[in-house]
């Protein structure tokens, strides 16, 4: 199995464009409020799949405030979105939903973050696919600037793979909650992988059970560089 690094903002290259985001997404799956099981109220922060249209969805402005619902309401709401997802797609509390709108102030590198986000200038996109890297799926943004769409900028899609090994848990970690599945779990200091749980078909994936770490294979690092792309740092991590 080949490295593999967790990827981060590169915050002084960022600064140097001056480029920043008063958007969001367009649609929002409910926080849970008071959960049944283990009490608490929580959403997710990273887990959004850009290409899903619930236009058709009769009730699709019930998904346009960002806000939480009790557990029951929130299951109602899920499983209206689940079928326009793959199957196995995790659809937490507060899955962010379709294209993301608003406006784009400024410049931006090859690649910028929306919170758990990325962004990818196209032209820069479609020569990493040259590369012949995998999981690099972008989708039009509806990001206006001065007034006007905003078309070299994409948001990638990027598939929950993979999950962080028990060894990097705390010892007082508890088990997922059974009714809502949320994870009482930090972002670890020194993440680590495990293995047997890490895709080989995707260049880009983020982890299933801390969805706003994102992880790259070395064949992505080493395109990145080659083609002289910023905006993101790369951290090595290890696996077991």
């Amino acid at each position: 199995m080949g490295r593999f690094f967790c990827i981060g903002e590169d915050t002084e290259t960022v600064a140097g464009y001056g480029g920043s985001f008063n958007a969001e997404h367009r649609w929002f799956l409910p926080g849970v409020k008071d959960c049944p099981g283990c009490r608490a109220s929580w959403s997710d922060l990273g887990c959004s799949y850009p290409s899903v249209d619930l236009s058709p969805i009769a009730e699709h402005r019930s998904f346009e405030e960002n806000r939480s619902e009790p557990f029951t309401e929130f299951v109602r709401l899920r499983e209206l979105v689940r079928p326009l997802l793959p199957p196995g797609s995790p659809l937490p509390p507060g899955t962010e939903l379709g294209p993301l709108t608003g406006k784009a102030l400024g410049k931006f590198p090859s690649f910028s973050w929306f919170i758990a986000s990325l962004v990818v200038n196209l032209g820069d996109l479609e020569s990493l696919q040259e590369q012949g890297l995998t999981g690099l799926v972008g989708h039009p943004t509806a990001l206006t600037a001065r007034q006007k769409p905003v078309t070299d900028l994409v948001e990638l899609e990027v598939l929950s793979r993979g999950s962080l090994h028990p060894a990097c848990f705390p010892r007082n970690t508890l088990a997922p909650c059974s009714t809502c599945g949320r994870l009482a779990l930090r972002r670890p200091d020194k993440p680590i992988l495990d293995a047997a749980s890490l895709p080989t078909d995707l260049d880009l994936f983020r982890l299933t059970n801390s969805s706003a770490l994102l992880i790259v294979t070395e064949r992505f690092k080493d395109a990145v560089e080659a083609l002289g792309l910023d905006g993101l740092t790369f951290a090595e991590v290890t696996s077991r």
